[in-house]
């Protein structure tokens, strides 16, 4: 059974497009998938995986997609106006192939490997050339830099990311 918690919301459908299935999207977040990957809705719910066995994208946040054993448009209606949702160990190995998509990263704990936990990340900023992790703690904001270079590993499941935050930094 999959969780809610398991989950990584990208977008919503739309609704159906032509006669064979088709579903038109908005996604809301960048994220990285190929054909095959699972999309998941909520269904009556319960969170139902569908295959993704073609897509095409008609702008940066709307594309046409064609799910498996969905080959008609009343299919496709029912799957019209539903949050999507991906499988968050999925989209977290594609994305740290290509590129850390670090909003998908606010509310995991920061532990450094000397020091501890430093706190869990608010928000994330990306007004200067460097992305920041920030971090409250207490009436503390903590600024981190979030650079794949400082990052140990990251357990997606616990939502914490250990890192080794040079001497000073904190």
């Amino acid at each position: 059974m999959i969780n809610r918690s398991e989950l990584v919301k990208i977008g919503n459908s739309i609704k159906p497009h032509g006669i064979n299935g088709d579903i038109s999207f908005c996604f809301t977040n960048d994220f990285c998938y190929k054909t095959g990957t699972f999309f998941i809705f909520e269904l009556d719910c319960i969170f139902v995986p569908f295959k993704v066995e073609r897509y095409h994208f008609i702008s940066d946040s709307i594309a046409f997609a064609k799910l498996k054993n969905i080959n008609t448009i009343n299919q496709a209606k029912l799957l019209s106006n539903k949050e999507i949702f991906l499988h968050n160990k999925l989209l977290i190995k594609k994305l740290e192939k290509i590129s850390i998509q670090w909003e998908l990263l606010i509310g995991f704990k920061i532990i450094d490997e000397k020091i501890g936990e430093i706190g869990s990340i608010s928000n994330i900023d990306k007004s200067t050339i460097n992305t920041l992790f920030i971090i409250k703690k207490k009436t503390k904001e903590i600024l981190i830099p979030a650079t794949i270079k400082m990052i140990n590993t990251i357990n997606y499941k616990q939502k914490i990311i250990y890192m080794k935050i040079p001497h000073g930094m904190l």
